[in-house]
């Protein structure tokens, strides 16, 4: 059976790919310590849990518009409105099936062959790949550790092209944990805005995860003109423990907005429309389960950092928000573990998973060899076991 070149070309998502792994592990009864999926271990709270049950007992089980409930974008523009400054109309508001399937459209309705993508590393894992499915071509642009892991106006402007379709900005950053501040985000939207062919999609998705006095500021918010060169992508799966919902959305241009929104109706229909309620009730509820996550991440990055810090050779940036660390792990290549060499941080992952029962993903599935991804959404216990089980690996390395 013959499969298009975009099929082969396709590599499956490496973070999902390992939790698959686990899961597996874990089925065979064999006990791992996952810090490899972006998922919070918190319940979804009650009272949204409570709304998708009457959504059922009333019979919101039938289609939807195909891009979202009215009473749901209604939530979101009043949202964007109150925490973000922002103003919409319901037009320029679609709702996907999560926000990296929001992210897919947006990719899909942009590009055509050849156009570019600028993507500062390290990145989410899906970008690359759902730029090249659209036939556009990314443009990795490295960040380092000595600048926070975030893009400076000079380097984008370095890249910036008569063919740059869009810039990808993620803050708070998946997965270093990099968060923009204002002045910075002034800065690249300068750039932008001198290049009129280039859109900024501002992944938002873990926005309210920041730490240590940092705040998050959407780039939309900085004018008018940039609001109406900026695509917000966003959802409630990371903010109210809901990524089995899958439910996101997009906030920008009305020609974008209505291009994705038919782009959807051709490809899933609409969300689920039980999870479309349910996300009403996540976005005009308490915020008391949200302020709750973020007090107990900043407790758990912290007792991930010290453990991290305290293995020979690695360093870590201190992360600013989102709930991962990405330490530097070079330091061990071409060391042994149990008889194998090490010389990538695959080959560092791989290792981990079947010698110390600790799961987590390589710095190359995100553009950056030399580090690997560690989140610390899960228990302190299980924070505490997995660094022990680390530490007792680094000690037996030859």
């Amino acid at each position: 059976m013959r499969l298009s070149r975009r099929a082969e070309a396709m590599a499956p998502s490496p973070t999902l790919a390992m939790d698959a792994q686990v899961k597996e592990m874990r089925r065979q009864g064999i006990d791992v310590i996952g810090f490899s999926v972006g998922e919070p271990d918190f319940d979804t709270p009650e009272h949204i849990r409570q709304a998708a049950v009457e959504a059922v007992e009333r019979g919101y089980t039938r289609y939807t518009p195909a891009g979202g409930i009215p009473e749901l974008k209604e939530a979101i523009r009043d949202k964007l409105a109150q925490v973000n400054g922002l103003t919409y109309t319901l037009d320029q508001i679609v709702v996907s099936v999560g926000a990296k399937h929001a992210l897919y459209n947006a990719f899909q309705v942009l590009l055509d062959d050849g156009d570019e993508v600028i993507i500062p590393a390290p990145y989410w894992v899906s970008y690359a790949d759902q730029v090249r499915l659209a036939g556009g071509r990314p443009v990795i642009v490295p960040t380092s550790e000595e600048s926070g892991f975030k893009l400076t106006a000079e380097q984008l402007k370095q890249h910036l092209s008569h063919r740059t379709r869009a810039l990808v900005l993620n803050s708070p950053c998946n997965p270093t944990g990099a968060v923009y501040g204002r002045e910075e985000l002034a800065a690249l939207a300068e750039a932008v805005l001198s290049h009129p062919s280039c859109l900024i999609i501002a992944d938002e998705i873990y926005e309210p995860f920041v730490y240590d006095g940092h705040e998050h500021v959407s780039i939309a918010s900085l004018s008018p003109d940039v609001q109406a060169r900026t695509l917000i992508i966003n959802g409630v799966s990371k903010t109210y423990a809901m990524t089995g919902w899958r439910i996101g959305y997009a906030a920008g241009p009305k020609a974008v907005i209505k291009a994705m929104a038919d782009l959807q109706s051709q490809s899933t229909s609409n969300p689920t429309s039980i999870a479309q309620w349910a996300a009403v009730a996540a976005l005009r509820g308490p915020e008391e389960p949200v302020r709750k996550m973020v007090a107990a991440f900043l407790e758990r990055r912290d007792i991930m950092l010290e453990g991290l810090r305290a293995l020979p050779g690695v360093t870590v940036h201190q992360a600013a928000g989102a709930f991962y660390l990405f330490p530097r792990i070079d330091a061990v290549f071409g060391r042994t573990a149990g008889g194998q060499r090490i010389d990538t941080s695959a080959d560092l992952a791989m290792q981990l998973l079947h010698r110390a029962r600790v799961a987590l993903v390589p710095g190359s599935a995100f553009g950056m060899e030399g580090y690997v991804r560690l989140s610390y959404a899960t228990s302190t216990e299980q924070i505490r076991a997995g660094l022990e089980r680390m530490a007792a690996f680094w000690r037996e390395l030859g």
